[in-house]
């Protein structure tokens, strides 16, 4: 819940029939694929039916966001919503045994998956009821889905005004509801749309009344004693705001942000550089640099600015177009940089869990995402360290996909800055990731382009460690492990030791000596080195090098 007063609650209008359709068809076990236009009240109408289906299932209603998610990430959401596992990633089979006996009411709003892979998520789940909130050009799936099909339109004109009304919180006049009809017109009925014009009605009724209501000494900031008092500065004649045109209704973004306060105009601007992903409230204070930034998160909903996606809020639909065109991406990369050297810090302090790492995972995947393509010095070494300290606490909050998308990012951001040696560990993790999912070609392959380039800047510990991961990808391969040759530097050291006089011990047998002829050399004899210090593994340091080992094998 955003920092501020509470906004009002709307009423659902004119969703009645399609309510009782969606609840009707979850009672009978059908899985229904709900289709709208972005801001066509999708969200409002999923959270009425997951209210009415709450007792249905025997697993009860589970909510997931489809925002950037794969089949993958829904089938690992559903098993964390329903099994208490906390640390515990099942493997791919294990997962499907476990979501197939799950028997649950799933919603999942803004789903971005269809055709194979939506057919993949409803097979894995045969128990499961669904109700799937999409957008039109999303694909369908196959036949053998059985999904319904729900189209949801627009509203009414009469529905219209009275969701205007109920923003604005008053009656409207004669010269409101002819312009809001003409809006009706413009934009077929979408809720949003009357949102976002309510909140611009709220905004001109305010500077009628207070035409200073919008000025720099708003919100938390004092008003000094030379500036004169509100009384003297308007006149009578100043406070007569026009209408909004038609085409500032039908696209009212630029000018709702005109009128908020600057701490939400460049809360704005950080939102328009990481793609449209809103960085939560806690975080604002600090990219913003004003202690009561979090406040900022409350106007921007109230507006109808924002729309939640899952336990986050990401810019509504439309919005991120009207803002850049209106100047707010001017700056976006040095925001991203300030977005990326932030959370390069907050992420890598110990007081940040993994969990809320991963709960801020789409809006860091987006900084360092947008500092790539850029090729200004710097930039991409921002988008390294972020990657670099980001990764471990993504993977132990076991968001896998998010881990990837970090790895990937930062691994072309070291090769686009020149750090190789960041590139190789990058390859390194991504092999680790690999071996995890059980992708073992993928694994060796990312694995042995880490050793290579760890082996040309000399790193001798980074080169071991990729080959032990080369050998458990072999191991869990079901083969031997391949030869690798030691590298330069990598021997084990001789330890040279006298042998003691007398009888070898009784473990080692001892060496056969033949007789040998006047002037014949003596030969060369390799024996165990009794009382030798077990190495590393286990063994024993007795020979190091190939040419040692000839020797030894030739004797």
């Amino acid at each position: 819940v955003p920092a501020g007063p509470p906004a009002p609650q709307l009423p659902l209008l004119e969703r009645q029939a399609e309510r009782e359709r969606l609840v009707g068809l979850l009672a009978r076990g059908r899985s229904v694929r709900l289709t709208g236009q972005a801001g066509s009240g999708r969200t409002a109408l999923l959270d009425a039916v997951a209210a009415d289906c709450a007792g249905l299932a025997p697993d009860g209603v589970v909510r997931l966001n489809g925002h950037r998610r794969t089949a993958t990430d829904l089938l690992y959401g559903l098993f964390d919503a329903v099994h208490h596992a906390p640390l515990h990633r099942p493997a791919p089979e294990e997962l499907l045994a476990l979501v197939r006996s799950i028997g649950a009411v799933v919603v999942i709003d803004d789903l971005e998956i269809g055709g194979a892979a939506l057919d993949e998520l409803l097979e894995a789940t045969p128990e499961c009821a669904f109700l799937l909130g999409t957008a039109p050009d999303l694909p369908a799936p196959g036949i053998d889905a059985h999904l319904e099909e729900v189209l949801l339109a627009g509203l009414g004109r009469a529905a219209s005004l009275e969701l205007l009304a109920k923003v604005v919180e008053r009656p409207l006049t004669e010269e409101e509801k002819n312009w809001a009809g003409d809006l009706w017109f413009e934009s077929e009925g979408l809720p949003l749309r009357f949102v976002q014009a309510g909140s611009l009605l709220r905004q001109r009724d305010r500077l009628n009344t207070d035409p200073t209501a919008f000025d720099e000494y708003d919100y938390f900031e004092p008003r000094p004693d030379d500036v004169p008092p509100v009384s003297e500065a308007p006149t009578p004649e100043t406070l007569d705001v026009p209408l909004p045109s038609l085409g500032e209704g039908a696209a009212p973004a630029v000018l709702l942000a005109s009128r908020l306060s600057e701490a939400a105009r460049e809360t704005l601007r950080f939102t328009v550089a990481l793609g449209g992903e809103v960085p939560h409230q806690a975080h604002l204070p600090a990219l913003v640099g004003d202690t009561h930034a979090d406040a900022a998160l409350g106007e921007l909903a109230h507006c109808g600015l924002l729309s939640p996606a899952g336990p986050r809020y990401r810019l509504a639909a439309g919005v991120l177009a009207q803002l850049e065109a209106g100047g707010y991406a001017d700056e976006a990369a040095a925001h991203a940089l300030t977005a990326a050297q932030h959370y390069a810090w907050w992420v890598s302090h110990p007081s940040v869990t993994p969990q809320r790492a991963v709960a801020e995972a789409d809006a860091i995947v987006a900084a360092m995402g947008r500092l790539v393509p850029d090729g200004e010095a710097g930039r991409a070494s921002a988008a390294v360290l972020l990657a670099r300290s980001a990764a471990p606490a993504l993977a132990a909050g076991l968001s896998w996909g998010a881990w990837e998308k970090a790895l990937r990012v930062g691994q072309e951001a070291a090769r686009i800055a020149g750090e190789v040696a960041e590139e190789a560990y990058f390859h390194h993790e991504l092999g680790v990731l690999a071996l995890c999912t059980g992708n073992l070609d993928r694994a060796r392959t990312e694995l042995e382009t880490s050793i290579s380039m760890r082996g040309a800047l000399a790193d001798k510990s980074g080169a071991v460690a990729g080959r032990r991961a080369l050998a458990l990808v072999a191991d869990r391969s079901g083969g031997l492990v391949p030869p690798v040759r030691s590298q330069p530097g990598d021997e084990v050291p001789v330890v040279r030791q006298e042998l003691p006089s007398g009888t070898p011990p009784a473990a080692y047998p001892a060496p056969q000596f033949l007789a040998r002829q006047p002037g014949e050399e003596a030969p060369t004899v390799v024996a165990p080195v009794p009382g030798a210090a077990p190495g590393k593994h286990g063994g024993r340091a007795i020979l190091g090098g190939a040419r040692r080992n000839l020797a030894a094998a030739g004797a």
